[in-house]
Formats: C-alpha cells, structure tokens, sequence
C-alpha cells in the first residue's frame, strides 16, 4: 500500500541528488579554474523531469491525449543529462571556467537545495504531527 507522501517524498529526494550532483559537478568546475585546456561541464535535469511529471515548461498539464499523462511520477524515469554537445574550438577566454558564472550557478544551485529540504522537513514535520495527534 502507498503512503500518503511517499510519491512527494521521492520526488523531492531525487531532486535533491540531482541538485547534489550538480553542485559537485560546478564545485569540479572551480577546482579545475586553472587548468590549461580544462573545458567546464554543466549539468542540466529540469527539463526531464519536467517531462517525467507531464509538466510544460510553465508548469501546467500538458495533455494532447488522455493516455499520455502519467499515472505517477517514477523517480528513476529521469536523471541528468550532461551537455554532450562538445565542439572543439578556442577562443581565448571563453572556452576556460569562468568564475563567476560558476560561483553564481553554484548559489543558485544552494539556494534551490535548501529550499527542497526545507520542504522535505515541512513533509516529516507533517508525519510527525498526524503521529502525535492521532495517539491522543
């Protein structure tokens, strides 16, 4: 039996290794700032999981057939897409890790983990409350 928040609960977690994975991959980024030739990475998810959810990108139900709207949301249907699309050029200053950028993603990326964890304290705040006032 499915419980009342374990769809939201996985959700939120697997959000949270995403945002995770991504803080590695800018805080890889900054280690390698002065590496010669090092080109830097992104990591990218929002849109998959838009898609696994049946979001459109201004998070309201996209429905162009009753059947396609998913039933539930599959934690494991979407993970990262790494930006695969590398073509080899040089330019001097743009092809390096520019700091900013990356300090800047790597706040953005902070703030929205911190919120997620917030929500998912608010969630086992709520358990908790519904434990304690049903054994009253």
């Amino acid at each position: 039996m499915k419980g009342i928040i374990e769809g939201h609960v996985n959700l939120v977690g697997s959000v949270m290794d995403m945002q995770l994975k991504r803080q590695n991959v800018v805080m890889s980024n900054l280690a390698n700032v002065r590496t010669p030739g090092y080109k830097p990475r992104t990591l990218e998810f929002e849109k998959e999981l838009q898609a696994a959810l049946g979001l459109d990108a201004k998070g309201k139900l996209s429905r162009t057939n009753e059947k396609h709207l998913p039933a539930a949301f599959d934690p494991a249907s979407f993970g990262p897409e790494w930006d695969k699309k590398f073509v080899p050029r040089v330019v001097h200053g743009e092809d390096r890790v520019d700091l900013d950028k990356e300090m800047a993603v790597m706040a953005k990326n902070s703030l929205q983990y911190n919120a997620l964890a917030s929500v998912m304290k608010s969630s086992f705040d709520g358990i908790r409350n519904v434990i304690t006032e049903g054994q009253k």
